[in-house]
């Protein structure tokens, strides 16, 4: 039961190139950092990374979209990475764009044992009529489009109402990051940044959480688990400057008014 492992590079192992990985957070919020950067120096390639965003251009994800390790994307907000759009439109990088919501319901049915569901997000759009540029080849063309999903009436709420059927994700490995967790792999997120984390850690065949603080068994309160460790097969703890480096991903002020710089 005890699932701790004693470095990053060992909680990376059986990661080999061309594998899928759910990776959670939210922009920068929440991302397991230390194990994507494990990632990286391991050299692993050709990935296929499902996460909301691909971090920035030098941090998160980034880095691996930065030295052409991530094949394809599987993605709902893209805005932020300057290289992630250079790549795509340059027919260097698939790219899945998902509505936001329907991303983290493929990866809660991927990992509840969901094959697919119907939803109303995407109809009437390329998300389900297809013609969506998944890789553009090198003189601008699409080379790769989205296919048209199933679509079915349903009566909902008293009205005919058209859905499109969302294949679930499943994915080789999930990394994610948590406040604490306890040598049985039970996770508890800081507020926000639970964000995509247990949903990527459900939707992975093997789950690798870093954890900032380690706690044993029976320490944590059973009603403020927020994922049991059933979904997680290894635990890295991480030193404290590991734990203390958080970046943000746009830093907004405001000049000081009179009074503040009064007071």
């Amino acid at each position: 039961m005890d699932k701790v492992v004693s470095s990053s590079q060992g909680a990376i192992a059986g990661i080999t190139d061309g594998m899928s990985l759910s990776v959670g957070g939210f922009g920068l919020c929440g991302i397991p950092s230390v194990l994507i950067t494990a990632i990286h120096d391991a050299g692993l390639t050709d990935l296929e990374a499902v996460s909301n965003n691909c971090g920035v251009d030098d941090w998160g994800l980034g880095i691996l979209l930065r030295d052409k390790r991530i094949r394809r994307m599987v993605s709902s907000y893209v805005g932020e990475n300057k290289e992630f759009e250079r790549q795509y439109l340059h027919g260097e990088l698939e790219v899945e764009l998902t509505p936001q919501g329907t991303l983290a319901e493929r990866l809660r049915a991927g990992g509840s044992g969901i094959a697919a569901f119907f939803t109303m997000t995407g109809v009437g759009t390329q998300i389900a009529e297809g013609g969506l540029p998944w890789r553009y080849a090198a003189d601008g063309t699409i080379a790769i489009a989205s296919p048209p999903k199933q679509t079915q009436d349903f009566d909902w709420m008293g009205e005919t109402r058209t859905f499109v059927l969302e294949q679930a994700i499943t994915t080789d490995f999930g990394l994610v990051r948590a406040a604490k967790g306890d040598r049985h792999g039970n996770l508890v997120f800081h507020e926000s940044a639970r964000n995509f984390n247990p949903l990527c850690a459900m939707a992975a065949r093997t789950t690798i959480a870093e954890v900032e603080q380690l706690v044993e068994p029976g320490e944590l309160d059973p009603d403020q688990i927020h994922l049991p460790g059933i979904f997680v097969q290894r635990v890295l703890p991480l030193t404290a400057e590991q734990a203390v480096e958080k970046r943000i991903e746009r830093r907004t002020v405001r000049p000081r008014t009179t009074t503040e710089q009064e007071a």
